[in-house]
């Protein structure tokens, strides 16, 4: 049955609470767990809960590596990964900050990714002014250079990779996919972009809107792009309540908890996690989420 909210402004406003989050833990505090062997070789981690997708670190230790700027084809960056090689490999994240932004606004979701199974690249742009189709070239360089020429380059599934950016980087992830639609799963942050029909996109596309965004208004940017997806696609939007166009920018329980559930259920095809995504998060006055739409079932 799909589910879908209604993104006028007069939203119906749901009652609803979040869970709570977990008590955090360290980067590299955690041991590694034993990755499952049921049905899909591709899970990593232990069943998941409310509260294990809402902590700042899941159950995997982690450790990172600096990227010079040197590199070609983009402006550098770290690698988060997780520290254990006993559970086989990993998909791969590259994730790029917006106009005039560095890696240091995207930063945190490095570690946050990473801790729960992921091979994650943060990285920075060749200039901060780079429109959105030059960082669209340049996510697929740094995914070039992570499953080719990277030090942790054996320890990433390259049939596994999914894309991520803030404004014009949430710009550059969609014309990313669509040149390559080979990319497993995509999640525009804020997005902004000249463009609006992206219906010729087949990877599927996470896209984060925010109520009070005066820079890419989720009206004229967010929205349309979601609207434009194919309905045969697996996608989802998700209005971020009261939030600015600048969200992304720091650590944000909601942001990265529907991340790791778009990135295990479309890199690693683990289903344990579309239970966070069908039907979605409730809105309302004590929520953090304004709509929520989506093509479920996914």
């Amino acid at each position: 049955m799909q589910h879908t909210l209604s993104r006028s402004r007069t939203r119906q406003r749901l009652t609803g609470v979040l869970a709570s989050l977990a008590v955090a833990v360290g980067v590299g505090v955690a041991a590694g767990p034993v990755a499952s062997a049921a049905d899909n070789p591709y899970e990593r981690g232990p069943n998941p809960s409310e509260s294990s997708i809402e902590a700042t670190r899941g159950s995997y230790s982690v450790s990172q590596r600096s990227v010079s700027s040197w590199v070609r084809g983009f402006g550098g960056g770290t690698i988060y990964y997780p520290s254990t090689t006993s559970d086989g490999d990993f998909g791969a994240v590259v994730i790029s900050p917006g106009y005039t932004g560095t890696e240091s606004s995207i930063a945190w979701l490095g570690p946050r990714l990473a801790s729960q199974g992921f091979v994650v690249m943060t990285i920075d742009t060749n200039t901060i002014y780079d429109q959105p189709d030059s960082r669209a070239d340049q996510l697929q360089a740094a995914l070039d250079y992570l499953t080719d020429s990277s030090d942790v380059a054996d320890r990433i599934d390259p049939d596994r990779l999914a894309l991520m950016g803030h404004s014009m980087g949430g710009g550059g992830t969609l014309r990313a996919v669509d040149d390559n639609p080979a990319i497993k799963a995509a999640i525009p942050m804020t997005p902004w972009h000249l463009k609006k029909n992206w219906s010729s996109i087949t990877t599927p596309t996470l896209i984060f809107g925010a109520e009070n965004d005066t820079i890419a208004p989720h009206q004229s940017h967010a929205e349309p792009f979601y609207d434009s997806l194919s309905g045969s696609l697996p996608k989802a939007y998700l209005e971020l309540d009261g939030a600015s166009h600048f969200a992304p920018n720091l650590s944000n329980t909601t942001i990265a908890k529907y991340s790791i559930s778009w990135l295990k259920r479309y890199v690693d095809d683990d289903t344990r996690y579309t239970q966070f995504l069908c039907p979605g998060p409730s809105t309302g006055l004590f929520s953090d989420v304004q709509a929520y739409e989506s093509s479920c079932p996914l």
